[in-house]
């Protein structure tokens, strides 16, 4: 009689099986790796700590400035225009993308290769100099008489060029994101909405849209954190109250531009972690029933007599039927079916 058949007969009897004598697979190479980086940590605190180049006081002396907080409530403001501007946008390029007009289909592809195929700091430099290229913009029939005439200005000493620069950059990488969303609903659900008699417009709002923002949403997510540290850029516009800009000017004056570098990177990471906070929460509302699965809960009954090697479905030595066993729920079915 083998070990499992003396297991299974004891089990019969209404003794509980014997626990297996289970080993923990070891893993030196873990343990290894989590010494070296605890030991390279701790030289990097080390470092920070001793090392008297860094000029901690003077860190703490500018973190709070009112002209580095004023440069962050900027940056944050060019963020969430030139993101808004690059979200419309891209919601249009996306739906001409897929359009059956070729006109349409190919100016979007037109839009997307230009915006992509350029730096973005050469855009930047070419919105700021818009006014030199065109001082003026005139409303008439081409290649006759104009009707208006309205002379370029900006009050607003680059702020706007910057919005315009990012945003349109923006546009034609978030087209291709939400294209790619778009092209992940099944179309056979939305043939299946169609046969059932509802408009387009719901059907996008009610069948394509809540699935296609879970593949749309953390893409989105990384390119709003990329706008955020691309703001450092509208130097070449020029705008120059950005936090970037601030920071480098008061270097400039203290001839110290480690500490100042690092009140810049400080605040980056601050606001890039609270960011990355609200793409979390926006994730798990976007992702409910399918990244949030909940396993089934486990019959205790059914596993331990699925372990001693019983027949599932039928308690031991009384031969009745467990309730929720997958023999009688399997055996339900099969009834059912016959």
């Amino acid at each position: 009689m083998t070990a499992r058949q003396a297991e299974t007969t004891e089990a019969a009897k209404g003794g509980a099986p014997e626990l297996i004598k289970a080993v923990p697979v070891r893993h030196p190479g873990r343990w290894v790796a989590a010494a070296i980086i605890l030991i390279l940590a701790a030289l990097a605190v080390q470092s920070l700590a001793t090392n008297p180049r860094f000029r901690w006081g003077t860190v703490a002396a500018y973190i709070m400035d009112v002209n580095v907080v004023r440069g962050v409530g900027w940056t944050l403001l060019l963020t969430v225009l030139s993101m808004l501007l690059a979200i419309i946008l891209a919601i249009v390029l996306a739906f001409m993308r897929q359009s059956d007009n070729p006109i349409l289909r190919w100016s979007a592809w037109f839009w997307v290769w230009f915006f992509r195929g350029t730096p973005v700091y050469t855009q930047l430099i070419f919105w700021g100099l818009v006014t030199v290229l065109y001082p003026a913009i005139s409303l008439g029939i081409p290649f006759g008489p104009q009707l208006a005439t309205y002379v370029l200005s900006d009050p607003t000493k680059g702020f706007v060029p910057a919005v315009l620069g990012l945003g349109l950059n923006e546009s034609a990488y978030l087209a291709e994101i939400f294209r790619a969303g778009l092209k992940s609903v099944d179309k056979g659900q939305v043939e299946a909405a169609e046969a059932l008699g509802m408009r387009g417009t719901k059907v996008m709002w009610r069948i394509v849209l809540p699935q296609a923002m879970r593949v749309i949403v953390p893409p989105t997510g990384n390119e709003t954190i990329g706008m955020l540290k691309t703001t450092s850029l509208v130097l070449a516009v020029p705008f120059t109250l950005d936090l970037t800009f601030v920071t480098n000017a008061l270097a400039n004056r203290t001839y110290q531009p480690i500490p100042l570098l690092i009140v810049a990177a400080a605040w980056y990471l601050l606001v890039t972690s609270i960011l990355m906070v609200g793409q979390h929460y926006i994730e798990k509302y976007y992702g409910k029933g399918v990244d949030n699965l909940v396993p089934a809960p486990v019959n205790a009954a059914a596993a331990k007599a699925a372990a001693a090697g019983i027949p599932a479905g039928s308690d031991t030595g009384t031969g009745n039927t467990i309730p929720g066993g997958p023999t009688a729920a399997g055996t339900s079915i099969e009834e059912s079916g016959r």
